[in-house]
């Protein structure tokens, strides 16, 4: 009987406290509403003040929004349409402390953030409003198989750890949507800024757990315009080099006009040349040394080209190979062939590399 007793007070103790300090056990998560407690999220570029293609990441300032509903927050005492508990700073973050906040991972963060502020809105009906303001670096993947017409993905992906997916989730509504935009004063030289892409998914936890996760990707898309003349152009022009050495020798009667040692030279020239902007163009952007994309199919077009050159004129010009087993008409006509088929296989090749990283 006096164990029953006991235990009565202590609840009735226990419901005293919960009542009377408001702080009291709000730190659990809210099951008011049931499992999974339902976050929304939405998340604002605020300015973007770097992007370095080479390291693959972005400097920027974030808005990240967790909106969600904790009835131990209600105030039944409030009038209808009562404005909500605003707090910033480091009031926001001391609120925090005393009730459930959603444990946010920015996931692709890059080393530490450079600033991290909190905001908080808490209203009557038991809504609350997280803002978390975070500047820092971001890492991201770059697919540069459509240089320099491509289109890249600013990520910023944010998952709620320690809890499974069936007990939080991570949820996007219109009005996250809306939310999440880039604002108009961003501005990265030589890219054109368009909108962001929101998507939930889920993301592997502890042993095999899934954990809910968002992201949002800032479209941005290349302005070709500097690439193509301080890239292309040169990587065009230098296939050039290889035709010429094949267009500037001559037949007359069957018999080469021009000495081989002087259209080898030519092409030892180009094969030079072609380094020299292989380093060149490797040193500004290394990001293009990896992978299939349009500069590694021009730097291995330009290597073909030169080394069909060299086979033709020391086959045809110096060894007269042609001639010795088939005759001086049959070496002649077959060199005029060639003269025109590489060009055009050049010509197309080029056309079609570039097409196919607009399309």
């Amino acid at each position: 009987m006096t164990a029953m007793v006991f235990r009565i007070l202590l609840l009735a103790v226990l419901a005293f406290l919960a009542l009377a300090l408001p702080g009291f056990a709000q730190t659990d998560l809210p099951l008011g509403k049931g499992l999974p407690v339902e976050v929304q999220v939405g998340i604002a570029f605020v300015d973007i003040s770097g992007f370095d293609e080479n390291e693959g990441t972005f400097t920027a300032t974030v808005d990240i929004r967790a909106c969600w509903d904790d009835l131990r927050l209600v105030n039944p005492s409030a009038s209808p349409g009562a404005p909500p508990t605003t707090m910033v700073g480091e009031a926001a973050a001391e609120k925090m402390k005393s009730i459930w906040v959603p444990p946010l991972l920015v996931v692709n963060q890059h080393g530490e953030p450079s600033r991290s502020d909190y905001g908080l809105r808490i209203y009557p009906s038991g809504r609350v409003e997280m803002m978390h303001r975070v500047t820092g670096s971001f890492s991201l993947d770059l697919d540069l198989s459509k240089f320099p017409f491509d289109r890249q993905k600013l990520l910023v992906t944010v998952k709620v750890k320690d809890y499974p997916i069936t007990q939080v989730a991570l949820r996007i509504t219109q009005a996250d949507i809306e939310f999440s935009r880039a604002s108009q004063d961003i501005d990265i030289q030589d890219w054109s800024i368009g909108l962001v892409d929101m998507r939930s998914e889920a993301a592997k936890g502890w042993y095999n757990v899934s954990e809910s996760q968002i992201v949002a990707a800032l479209d941005i898309k290349r302005r070709p315009g500097l690439i193509v003349a301080s890239i292309f152009i040169p990587l065009i022009a230098s296939l050039f080099i290889p035709l010429l050495a094949i267009w500037l020798n001559r037949t007359e009667d069957g018999v080469f006009q021009v000495d081989t040692f002087e259209l080898v030279n030519i092409i030892i020239g180009g094969l030079f040349a072609v380094i020299a902007l292989n380093f060149t163009v490797y040193s500004s952007f290394i990001a293009l040394s990896v992978g299939d994309n349009t500069v590694n199919r021009l730097f291995a077009l330009n290597y073909l080209a030169l080394a069909a050159a060299l086979v033709v004129n020391i086959v045809f010009s110096r060894f007269n190979a042609v001639e010795a087993l088939f005759g001086r008409y049959v070496q002649e006509q077959t060199y005029c062939v060639l003269m025109w088929m590489i060009p055009l296989i050049v010509a197309l090749l080029v056309a079609t590399f570039l097409l196919s990283a607009y399309a």
